[in-house]
């Protein structure tokens, strides 16, 4: 149906900004296009873990239930949702450098149902929207992570 790649610089370490991309109590106030968050299961965030996120989009508001189905701090993670007859995986890697770290997301939905299958020429143009809503996530949290003091071992 659609893929695309989407990437941001973060001048902190992976220690720093892989906690704040995981961070579901806070996320809602630290990444603006989300309006709320609730985690749907107990004890630490890891594969399983489940969580509804609602946004904003078009005007009106989208509640998505999701779940982490990688988990490996402070590397990378992937979290998958179905919704609308799709199913969606987002995977964040993250890639340290000297000067902090590479974000790097790689977003793919596939059509699952013959509805989905029948309309996804149409999601060519939710893509362009979705990307923009990724890339503005990215930079909340890069403006998060770098106003955060922090020193390496």
């Amino acid at each position: 149906m659609a893929k695309f790649s989407i990437s941001t610089h973060i001048a902190a370490p992976p220690e720093v900004v892989f906690p704040l991309l995981c961070d579901l109590e806070h996320t809602a106030e630290n990444i603006s296009g989300i309006d709320r968050l609730e985690v749907l299961t107990d004890g630490p965030i890891g594969v399983g873990t489940r969580f509804c996120e609602t946004r904003t989009m078009f005007g009106k508001q989208a509640t998505e239930e999701m779940e982490f189905t990688a988990f490996d701090e402070p590397h990378g993670y992937t979290v998958e949702c179905n919704s609308c007859g799709a199913h969606y995986v987002a995977t964040y890697e993250l890639i340290p450098d000297i000067w902090g770290t590479t974000v790097k997301l790689d977003f793919d939905c596939q059509a699952m149902t013959l509805l989905a299958k029948a309309i996804s020429p149409l999601s060519l143009f939710m893509m362009g929207p979705m990307k923009k809503c990724i890339a503005a996530d990215l930079e909340d949290i890069k403006r998060v992570a770098e106003a955060q003091e922090w020193q390496l071992a």
